[in-house]
């Protein structure tokens, strides 16, 4: 698969990556990251107990699910809806090279959100990785969401790669350096809105 497709629809080209793939992309990650700490966690001394440990986690992965799942949906739905029609000779990036991307510049991240989740777990028990995974879950629950928007307007968000801040800020598309989102139609690119892998159907023999 090439790294990216060309979209026709005005003049110089610039590669624009799927709002929903991004905010996407690290879900995954945290939520097994989280739950491998969780279970390492069970398994180390700590100071409070595994009772306590397992409880303080549940209510961090709430808190954590809900807040990241609804930090910034002001930010995104304002620019959901001053978002333009993508121009002439945008180059859409594919859904494994924007996920590619993202990995690459934030692997160091992961492996510090890891490591502070599995330090935190001699104090209590399985919180650190509870609380990882729930920012996962939170920024997946964030992801279908823009999905429904999608659905719901039939086409798809995309945002300039060249805008998005850079891998130490914290926001992705919804950062304040993004000043406009761009749109196409629902078939545009290899991602289903809310930035799921698109199935094709095979051709029957």
């Amino acid at each position: 698969m090439t790294e990216s497709r060309r979209f026709v629809v005005g003049r110089g080209a610039y590669a624009v990556a799927r709002v929903a793939v991004l905010v996407r992309a690290p879900a995954g990650w945290l939520w097994w990251l989280g739950v491998v700490a969780a279970g390492i966690g069970l398994l180390v001394p700590s100071v409070t107990g595994r009772t306590i440990g397992v409880l303080a986690g549940a209510a961090l992965f709430l808190v954590a699910l809900a807040v990241t799942a609804t930090v910034r949906r002001k930010r995104y739905a304002a620019l959901a809806r001053s978002a333009s029609r993508a121009g002439k000779t945008v180059i859409l990036q594919d859904r494994a090279v924007s996920v590619r991307v993202w990995r690459r510049a934030h692997r160091w991240h992961l492996a510090a959100a890891f490591l502070l989740a599995v330090g935190a777990s001699f104090a209590a028990p399985a919180a650190g990785g509870m609380l990882l995974a729930g920012v996962g879950v939170g920024l997946w629950w964030k992801a279908l969401w823009i999905g429904r928007w999608e659905e719901a307007n039939e086409s798809l968000l995309w945002v300039r790669t060249d805008a998005l801040p850079g891998p130490w800020a914290i926001g992705g598309p919804g950062h304040s350096a993004v000043r406009g989102y761009l749109t196409t139609g629902v078939v545009a690119g290899d991602a289903r809105p809310g930035g799921a892998k698109r199935v094709v159907a095979k051709a029957a023999r």
